[in-house]
């Protein structure tokens, strides 16, 4: 099993939403995150002074998937995400050790 978090535009949502959904995945985790990459932030006038936007919106998506269904989940999430812009985000890929789900007691791919 893969944990597969991606940061995202925060209107990319729910594309990616969808497009996890229609692959047959049904659990993901979603976070409200700020950070920059590249990007650096940006600056803002607000009532007639600038300011400097070091940390911006995105949000974090988490998804533990099958070893063999990885490809096939990042190809849905850049394809989802990508706006062609600075900015898009990035999509981390860990490996999972062990998943129990507490209600049945079900353990690592039966849990998915």
């Amino acid at each position: 099993m893969k944990l597969i978090i991606a940061v995202i535009k925060p209107f990319k949502l729910e594309e990616v939403r969808s497009a996890l959904t229609d692959l047959g995945y049904q659990g993901i985790t979603v976070t409200e995150v700020k950070g920059y990459g590249r990007q650096k932030g940006h600056t803002e006038i607000y009532r007639g002074a600038e300011y400097a936007v070091s940390f911006l919106p995105k949000i974090k998506i988490e998804v533990v998937v099958a070893s063999g269904e990885v490809d096939k989940a990042i190809a849905a999430i850049s394809k989802a995400a990508k706006t062609g812009q600075i900015g898009d985000g990035k999509i981390f890929v860990s490996p999972i050790e062990h998943t129990v789900r507490i209600r049945t007691g079900e353990v690592d791919d039966n849990a998915l």
